[in-house]
């Protein structure tokens, strides 16, 4: 009896071995995102989480999936510590604790996938195959949950491991970075569930693993090869002022600021729409006579300005302060303007404002107030174009107005409180999702890098780097017809999902009932 004891001690997992495999796992992804972008760890970290969940309780499993986040995490969005030191006398102290509090909230979305997975997979046997599938798809529900609740927060999906090459990466126009997430993930469960397997079943499932692989890259391919709409004929002038953000706001740097960018805005070359960043104008440009003057006269005739700025609306209940871009023709004239939806929390608002004790990192008089959403700006002598304010850019399917679709996406942005981390090249790999997605080129204009000129398939044509002062002169890329994701929207995961299901269920049955029956022949015989 006491040696059957041991026995069972010896067998039952440690979990803090697992949860120490499961944190080196979530740091080994980080280094599968840009700038990285090392393909062949996507399946040793995955690998690593699925075969370490094995035989796991609900709980057990919870811990050792928030592990996983912790190491995700903690490594892969230590790039917010650098906001922080904008204003180090202020926020400094704030840094660590706040990167480790957010790290470890954000951690319970893997934890509740590992959890999901462990659950389902304990109750019942199954194959490899639909193993796989079943944790892909825990991944893929935590993963979508963390993009919507509480505003959501859906960076370095899984699916971005992919950014960086140009065929894998396409499937992300039927089904959208959540779809290639689930696909991603589902592959790079494989070589785990062949470790696991024995004889024919290994090979089997290795052959799944490299099929999976051949057909992304297939279909990837095959899109990159059709042809996109005819170019537009428009000419682009993106600025990068490169003003550091402890240096943007001071009031006795405004007028060299203002100067940089009519400087670098009026040198030789012809454009036809002129792109400043997020918060590019360090004031309240509509109430600036004189600065819209010096505007006007950069501009060509017929030539437009969209340049992000601040504004301000009085209302019954006080000034309410927008984050906008505003569009700007050769009379100074304010033409329209989009207002950012989707704000930073913290950074532009104070959630629970009354009751939080922490204040906003951003300088300003109050909380920004959201726009309205998504909007299509019609312009004189443009294509219709989508505005995105940076932080909205790395949501899918909330960037584009579904009842009235653009020719063209402008992300006005401004990670200049990031300085040269890893965060700006994250920040890139989603706008460049975004073009995918959508089939319509993504235009970036960032203060201090990275700006962009994104094609169709997510390549990048032009671009200026983190620190770097200049422009880029470029033709505005073709559009696309819109893709199966850009009219479908998540839709298209849910379809991918359930068909992936389908026919792992009904293989699954299959196998049971030739066991069943091999089984029966064999008695019988």
């Amino acid at each position: 009896m006491k040696t059957e004891i041991l026995n069972r001690i010896a067998l039952r997992p440690c979990l803090l071995s697992r949860m120490t495999l499961g944190f080196a796992a979530g740091a080994l992804t980080v280094l599968t995102f840009p700038p990285l972008s090392i393909l062949l760890l996507v399946p040793v970290a995955y690998s690593a989480l699925f075969v370490g969940l094995r035989d796991l309780s609900f709980g057990r499993a919870f811990l050792v999936g928030w592990a996983f986040g912790l190491g995700q995490f903690g490594f892969g969005i230590s790039w917010i510590a650098e906001s922080f030191y904008v204003e180090a006398e202020r926020f400094g102290a704030m840094a660590i604790p706040a990167v480790a509090g957010l790290s470890a909230g954000l951690a319970i979305f893997p934890a509740i996938a590992a959890a999901l997975f462990a659950e389902i997979a304990r109750r019942g046997a199954m194959g490899s195959l639909l193993a796989c599938l079943l944790f892909a798809t825990s991944w893929t529900v935590a993963e979508w949950l963390r993009g919507h609740v509480l505003t959501g927060f859906p960076w370095n999906l899984a699916g971005y491991a992919l950014v960086d090459y140009a065929a894998p990466r396409q499937p992300a126009a039927w089904v959208g970075s959540y779809g290639l997430s689930f696909l991603t993930v589902f592959v790079a469960a494989l070589p785990g569930a062949a470790v696991m397997a024995s004889g024919r079943q290994r090979l089997t499932v290795s052959l799944m693993a490299l099929a999976g692989i051949a057909t992304m890259w297939a279909v990837g391919t095959l899109r990159l090869q059709s042809d996109a709409q005819q170019p537009p004929g428009v000419d682009l002038r993106i600025v990068q002022g490169n003003i550091p953000q402890e240096e943007k706001w001071a009031p006795e740097n405004r007028e060299a600021t203002f100067a940089r960018y009519l400087e670098l805005s009026t040198q030789p070359g012809d454009f036809d729409v002129l792109l400043w960043p997020e918060t590019a104008f360090p004031g309240f440009l509509d109430e600036d006579t004189e600065a819209r003057d010096r505007i006007a006269a950069a501009l060509p005739d017929g030539r437009v300005l969209l340049t992000g700025v601040p504004d301000r609306v009085p209302s019954e209940d006080g000034t309410r302060y927008f984050n906008t871009v505003q569009a700007f023709g050769a009379t100074g004239r304010i033409l329209t303007g989009y207002a950012k939806h989707h704000l930073v929390p913290f950074g532009e608002y104070v959630p629970f404002r009354g009751w939080s004790p922490i204040e906003r990192l951003t300088a300003g008089l109050g909380d920004f107030t959201p726009g309205p959403g998504p909007r299509t700006l019609a312009l004189p002598g443009v294509p219709l174009v989508a505005l995105a304010i940076c932080y909205e850019i790395i949501f899918p399917s909330h960037v584009v107005d579904d009842l009235f679709k653009p020719d063209w996406i402008f992300n006005a942005t401004n990670d200049a409180w990031f300085g040269t981390s890893i965060g700006p090249e994250q920040h890139l790999a989603s706008a460049r999702m975004r073009a995918v997605e959508e089939g319509l080129p993504v235009i970036r204009a960032a203060n201090t890098g990275i700006s962009a000129v994104i094609d169709t398939s997510g390549e990048i044509v032009a671009r200026l780097d983190t620190g770097e002062t200049g422009i880029i002169d470029a033709s505005l890329p073709s559009a696309r017809p819109p893709t199966l994701y850009a009219s479908f929207g998540d839709w298209m995961l849910l379809a991918l999902i359930l068909a992936s299901w389908s026919w792992a269920t009904a293989t699954n049955a299959t196998a049971r009932y030739r066991r069943m029956r091999n089984t029966v022949m064999q008695r019988c015989g």
